[in-house]
């Protein structure tokens, strides 16, 4: 919080400290947006269902479309569907590249390549605020032509 200025504060210093204040925040939200979204690719390369569950809001409508699946709608039928990827080994090794977070007051979206062995998708997931947390209320991915521009690193050759 800033403290309120002197009377003779210069209101231009006073625009600058607030314009940081502002840019430090905003900094803040994409990191913590960030960091649900790495905590959705940890959940799915680990198979782990129950930090899964805990990852998709509750309080708004969810929605998936896995690649080359139609779209699922409601939280029980996605949660159905991450149920049985995450359970029929072997499962994807599975990680997020180039992920850029946008944030919008309380809903974000990341925009990222999923890297899946040699095999890149494109993927958007969107997010809300419930409570103190960035949950996810739609994931969507599907084939790229384009390789991400970061690939220092290779991941199993494992596609589900």
């Amino acid at each position: 919080m800033l403290a309120l200025p002197d009377k003779g504060a210069n209101p231009e210093s006073i625009d600058a400290a607030d314009g940081r204040q502002r840019m430090a925040n905003r900094d803040d939200l994409h990191r913590e947006v960030l960091a649900a979204n790495e905590a959705f690719y940890l959940a799915f390369s680990a198979g782990d269902y129950t930090a899964m569950e805990g990852l998709w809001a509750e309080s708004v409508p969810a929605s998936c479309i896995h690649p080359g699946w139609p779209p699922v709608r409601g939280r029980d039928k996605v949660m159905q569907t991450w149920r049985g990827i995450l359970a029929n080994p072997p499962r994807p090794a599975i990680r997020a590249l180039e992920a850029e977070a946008t944030v919008t007051g309380d809903s974000a979206f990341v925009v990222c390549f999923e890297a899946i062995g040699e095999i890149y998708l494109a993927a958007t997931n969107f997010y809300v605020r419930e409570g103190a947390l960035w949950r996810i209320v739609h994931h969507q991915s599907g084939q790229t032509e384009r390789a991400p521009k970061t690939q220092s690193e290779q991941t199993p050759k494992t596609v589900h």
